[in-house]
């Protein structure tokens, strides 16, 4: 409804006669202050193997069956010209301010000749050396030396953070150009396997298994892998080769001071030098920062008077005394401040600078990109301060970005710029959070600055607490759930779960269940790309059960589609607490284990009693004393399992037992008061049938009713529920089983349904011609009710021994049955007129078992 224009008449209510409300007028000088549009939401479609996957950042990501119309087309190598162009924008980015002299490389060169000469043969070498022995640029200058070695060129990568199967994606999308394109593994394989390039690998982390899994996949591919020493070495049968890079010598130390200074070295500047190279083992970037060290030292030596003495556009001397401000020299650097330097060369930095190396220290050494620095510090040119940093040589390049020297966060920690850690990390992430909701940012921005973003997730997660206001929300909560759906359509998939896996955590420690449910959605859709259908069935079971409890319809909606996707892979249905895997309620899937009998369906056996006479019994297939209960195995336990066709099977076998009950008690019924014992008899003749030579009782001739022992044929059942004779007759269903002996009662009717009285006048005799004096008993072993007892005959034929038979119908509602069915009960009723299902059984002799 529109909250201006009731519109009541809509909804069945009148206006009361009253004038609609004007509308207030508006205000041109006020229009910033109403309602904005809302913010368009940034889905991305993207391929990822054979799924169609929606980045939804609202209700959560969807997936499809790739339609054959949205299959992308193969991926294509990339050019010379754009592959430089992508080696350029790989390429940290280079500080604002005039740019540095490049040092040249010292004492290197053998293991540059060795490096290139290896990766000529096509081997892989592994270039193993502390942090800071200059891995980086002798990488640098070997890439340089290998630009036209392979058909593919040279692709650099970086290894920090980076697993096996993160590092063969970067480089599917370094050669392949393939937009909004994850292919599955085993195309994935197929492409890289064509790949022939010499790849240049920085601070790798993987070794073992791992490595030899990247070098599987990639056999065309000569690697360089720089790492230190603690990253595990490659397998025996990797066949890489090692070289081992240490520290310079004396004279190479001093020499790469001086470049860095730009001025020869004093005695003392030498002396101190020489202490420096063996503490710090001749590592360069220990001698990188004493040259930032001594040029600082210049700088504070040119004080104001030193325009006065020397002029302008002249130099001071090297040896001349500089003072500070109060007049005192400025001595060198003690040895421990030259081994660990980071924090006498913050000191003396900008304020910008060392604003931004508490970012850095708060970022577990991430150094923000310069364009976030101005927004971060609150200075317009604290760009400039990258600038700063990188000149001080505290920081190093990896990868696109920066971060700390080895051994900087330490030390600046030690020196107090951790104390507003938690202060800072707050302020970079409601930046980030901010930044990366934007519309004008790109998914590939944001995963560029996935390692700062994520950073600031792990100092603020483990600190979350629930807000006080219900309508405020968790900074972290927010960051999460802004840039999760950005490294999802970015393909930075690492990125996206250590994401998805810090919301969950940080929406738990806010109570939020909305954002909570949309994690674990998303962890499912993740865990559903890469085939994990058990994971994926238990995070989006989560997610659904969240958001329907918080009546969140449409995210349920998208779970259940997600559940009935994994429910089609795996190709299963499953049933959890009387749902089906989307969702839906199963009336009946509670109540299907007591459909079913307990031990199975009644069926019929045959036994030798201790009298010698063959006695069928009526039992369950399992019971005591069955056939089936000795070879209760595997087998047996898998047929008596309870299945719907079983069910189905013995619920329609229960209901055709019952009717056939109901309607041989009303064929027998009558309404006078006579017992059922003086109308239908017991013992009628067992002769041979005219038509057939099947025992049975004496047939008539047709239309004759009054002939003893006469059948009838039922056809329409009448108003009592009895039937009819007919030519062509539809007798009822019967459940008997079991064999019979030839003189087993059966009664007899008439067309009405009552029995025949000529029928049931005299017992009839056996086949030789003598009345049985074995009298029958019920099977409580009280007398019948007609205070009669019930003779019977001797069989004429022995039933089988063991193997019951299958159940025949009669060709009346009480008429001769066949051989399979079972000895008559007591009380005088017909033996068709007893279910199956009783449990009763007889012996040849009429003795009730």
């Amino acid at each position: 409804m529109d909250p201006i224009n009731r519109g009541s008449e809509e909804y069945g209510h009148d206006d009361d006669g009253q004038a609609p409300r004007p509308r207030p007028p508006r205000d041109p000088l006020a229009t910033d202050l109403g309602q904005h549009k809302p913010v368009v939401v940034r889905t991305v479609r993207l391929v990822a193997g054979e799924f169609l996957l929606t980045v939804n950042p609202v209700d959560g990501s969807e997936m499809e069956n790739c339609p054959p119309h949205e299959r992308p087309q193969p991926p294509v190598k990339h050019g010379a010209a754009e592959r430089a162009e992508r080696a350029r924008a790989a390429q940290p980015p280079v500080p604002p301010g005039p740019a540095q002299p490049r040092l040249p490389l010292l004492e290197r060169q053998e293991e540059r000749e060795q490096l290139v000469r290896l990766l000529a043969r096509g081997r892989s070498v592994r270039l193993t050396g502390p942090s800071g022995s200059g891995r980086t640029v002798l990488l640098d200058a070997v890439a340089d030396d290998c630009a036209d070695l392979a058909p593919d060129g040279v692709i650099r990568l970086s290894g920090y953070r980076r697993t096996a199967s993160d590092l063969v994606y970067d480089l599917f999308a370094a050669v392949y150009e393939a937009p909004l394109h994850r292919p599955d593994r085993e195309e994935l394989r197929r492409l890289v396997h064509e790949i022939g390039a010499v790849v240049v690998l920085d601070d790798a982390e993987i070794g073992g298994s791992a490595l030899d899994e990247l070098l599987d996949a990639t056999p065309e591919c000569a690697f360089v892998i720089a790492a230190t020493p603690d990253i595990p070495a490659p397998s025996a049968h990797a066949l890489v080769e090692e070289v081992v890079l240490g520290g310079l010598d004396r004279s190479g130390g001093l020499e790469l001071l001086e470049r860095a200074v730009g001025r020869v070295l004093t005695e003392d500047e030498s002396n101190w030098a020489g202490d420096l190279w063996f503490e710090s083992e001749g590592l360069p970037l220990r001698f990188m920062q004493a040259g930032a060290l001594l040029r600082q030292r210049d700088r504070l030596r040119a004080g104001e008077d030193a325009f006065d003495d020397y002029g302008v556009f002249q130099e001071a001397p090297a040896d001349a005394p500089f003072e500070v401000g109060d007049g005192h020299e400025t001595p060198l650097p003690s040895l421990a401040e030259g081994a660990a330097p980071a924090a006498l060369l913050a000191s003396r930095l900008s304020d910008s600078a060392r604003a931004t190396l508490r970012f850095a220290v708060a970022l577990g050494g991430e150094v923000p990109h310069q364009a976030h620095l101005p927004a971060l510090v609150g200075d317009t040119h604290a760009d400039a301060a990258l600038a700063e940093l990188a000149n001080s040589a505290l920081v190093s390049p990896v990868g696109s970005r920066y971060r700390l020297a080895a051994g900087v966060q330490a030390q600046l920690e030690a020196s107090g710029y951790a104390d507003t850690l938690q202060e800072s990390a707050l302020a970079a992430a409601q930046h980030y959070t901010w930044w990366a909701g934007h519309p004008s940012v790109t998914p590939e921005r944001v995963c560029a600055e996935a390692d700062a973003l994520l950073a600031a997730l792990d100092v603020l997660v483990p600190v979350t607490t629930a807000p006080a206001d219900e309508e405020d929300e968790s900074v972290s909560v927010q960051l999460a759930r802004t840039a999760a759906p950005a490294f999802a359509a970015g393909l930075n998939w690492s990125a996206w779960e250590r994401g998805l896996r810090l919301g969950v955590e940080a929406s738990e420690l806010a109570d939020d269940g909305g954002e909570q449910a949309y994690f674990h959605h998303e962890l499912g859709i993740l865990a559903l790309c890469g085939h994990q259908l058990d994971r994926a069935r238990a995070e989006l079971e989560a997610s659904v059960a969240m958001r329907a409890a918080l009546a969140d319809k449409r995210g349920t909606t998208a779970g259940r589609r997600a559940l009935a996707l994994v429910a089609d892979r795996s190709g299963t249905l499953q049933l959890t607490a009387g749902r089906t895997p989307a969702g839906e309620e199963v009336p009946d899937a509670r109540h299907d284990e007591s459909m079913s009998p307990p031990g199975g369906v009644v069926a019929a056996y045959s036994r030798t009693d201790p009298s010698g006479d063959t006695v069928t019994v009526l039992a369950h297939p399992a019971g005591p004393g069955s056939p089936a209960a000795k070879r209760q195995g595997v087998a047996g336990r898998l047929v008596t399992g309870t299945r719907r066709n079983l069910v189905a099977a013995g619920a329609g076998a229960l209901l055709v037992a019952v009717l056939g009950t109901v309607v041989t008690l009303g064929a027998t019924s009558d309404h006078t008061n006579d017992t059922p014992s003086e109308k239908v008899g017991v013992n009628p003749s067992a002769t041979q049938g005219s038509q057939d030579d099947s025992l049975g009782a004496d047939k008539a001739k047709k239309g004759d009713d009054s002939t003893p022992g006469a059948v009838a044929t039922p056809t329409d059942p009448g108003p009592d529920g009895t039937y009819g004779t007919s030519d062509d007759p539809t007798p009822p269903a019967t459940a008997t089983t079991g064999h019979r002996p030839s003189d087993e009662p059966s009664g007899t009717h008439t067309a009405s349904g009552k029995p025949s009285k000529s029928a049931t006048a005299t017992p009839s005799k056996s086949s030789t011609g003598k009345p049985s004096s074995s009298p029958s008993k019920t099977p409580s072993g009280s007398p019948s009710p007609s205070g009669s007892k019930t003779p019977s005959g001797s069989p004429s034929a022995s039933p089988s021994a063991s193997t019951p038979t299958a159940p025949a119908t009669s060709n009346s509602a009480s008429g001769p049955v066949s051989s399979s069915a079972p000895a008559s009960t007591s009380a005088g009723l017909p033996a068709s007129s007893v279910p199956a299902s009783t449990g009763v059984a007889t012996s040849p002799s009429g003795a009730v078992i």
